[in-house]
């Protein structure tokens, strides 16, 4: 008898019915909308954002953890699930989901006015309208407070100068939250993607996230009224607050991509032979397998903890850092030994796991790097900043 990896883990015992339902129901649409597809749209650089877009927003995934405003309003576990299944299609569909919902929504539903969230939220908890978020420079990618984007008063206005650049979703987007420095520190905006002086520039000759849109941001004097400012949102908190909210479904996502690496190459371990038997008969095939599914299995229990954590008494931002660098350090190992399982036929589009591979080298580095989530523990061990 043989048994699934997280089945030795019994981590289904630590979930509720709710999230569990919720998991069982994104894979299963996924599997019958997106699995048949994914490895095309990957190969051809393309993903039909707006129409999956849509019908995820039928399916509650947007926004998901949000309260009110058309949002599901599920658990952070629910959520974190989602991603996982998510991601376990590719890291493409992931991001689109994070980027909407805990970037773009959550800007503007923890630090919008009234006015803000009822005209985007509703519709973008839909999948009627699509966000991106803009935080990211050329030159400022793990240090955004060297920021050059600008946002100057004219009058009652703003004027927005700069660019950002790696923004997910930045060319089918008819809403970007964009940061920018002001006389008063740096502020966000709620940006219409149809305003004059806007262009989103798709990036092209991706190696990784193939089946994901991601732009440059270009503000040639874009005119904004004072309505359009994020009023709760003051100085670097605010952006890196929505990090942390997208950082939390990554923690679940990469496992995700693990998972599927994981339980590809074991069904083609026990199919595949090698002089006679079975790959999947030799010590050194086990004993990968082996190794596998308890960084795989650990990473999962670290990740419901953390969900547990933020469904309860709240999550600190390092214990965030903890699972960002655990899970996609640990999953994109899990993929390099999965490929070589695999040998040749891992690097073919007939497997998917020279896919996740190369998804995942993108989700190691965005939203933080390693080092980053390395120095952001270090500095709760020691007390001491060693950024600067």
């Amino acid at each position: 008898m043989t048994q699934h990896p997280l089945e030795l883990f019994a981590v289904d015992g630590l979930i509720d019915s709710d999230a569990k339902d919720m998991r069982d129901t994104v894979r299963a649409v996924l599997a019958d909308r997106v699995r048949p597809h994914i490895a095309q749209w990957y190969e051809d650089a393309t993903i039909p954002a707006r129409e999956l877009t849509r019908e995820l927003g039928a399916l509650g995934l947007l926004g998901m953890h949000l309260e009110g405003y058309g949002c599901a309003g599920t658990s952070a576990t629910a959520y974190g699930l989602a991603c996982m299944e998510l991601e376990a299609v590719d890291s493409g569909v992931r991001s689109l989901v994070s980027v909407q919902g805990s970037l773009a929504m959550f800007a503007i539903w923890r630090y919008g006015s009234e006015e803000q969230k009822q005209e985007w939220l509703p519709r973008m908890a839909a999948g009627e309208a699509i966000g991106c978020f803009g935080l990211t420079e050329a030159d400022f990618g793990s240090n955004p407070g060297g920021m050059r984007t600008s946002a100057k008063r004219d009058g009652d206005d703003w004027v927005l100068s700069g660019s950002k650049m790696w923004i997910t979703n930045g060319a089918v987007a008819d809403v970007a939250i964009v940061w920018a420095r002001t006389d008063e520190g740096i502020r966000g905006f709620v940006v219409p993607t149809d305003s004059p002086g806007f262009t989103a520039n798709e990036i092209t000759r991706k190696m990784s996230l193939r089946a994901s849109v991601t732009a440059e941001l270009v503000l040639d004097g874009v005119r904004l009224p004072a309505s359009a400012m994020l009023p709760d949102a003051r100085g670097l908190s605010g952006p890196l607050s929505c990090l942390s909210e997208a950082r939390f479904g990554i923690v679940f996502g990469a496992l995700g991509a693990a998972r599927d690496c994981l339980e590809v190459t074991i069904d083609y371990c026990r199919e595949r032979e090698i002089f006679d038997k079975p790959l999947a008969a030799y010590q050194l095939t086990q004993a990968k397998l082996a190794d596998m599914t308890l960084e795989l299995g650990k990473g999962v229990l670290l990740a419901l903890h953390l969900g547990h954590l933020k469904d309860t008494v709240g999550v600190r931002n390092e214990q965030i850092s903890l699972g960002k660098l655990n899970s996609t350090r640990e999953a994109i190992a899990i993929a390099r030994e999965c490929r070589t399982l695999l040998a040749a036929n891992g690097i073919t589009g007939e497997y998917p796991i020279m896919r996740h591979a190369n998804n995942l080298e993108s989700v190691l580095t965005y939203e933080g790097t390693s080092e980053v989530h390395q120095l952001v523990i270090g500095q709760a061990l020691t007390g001491e900043s060693a950024f600067r």
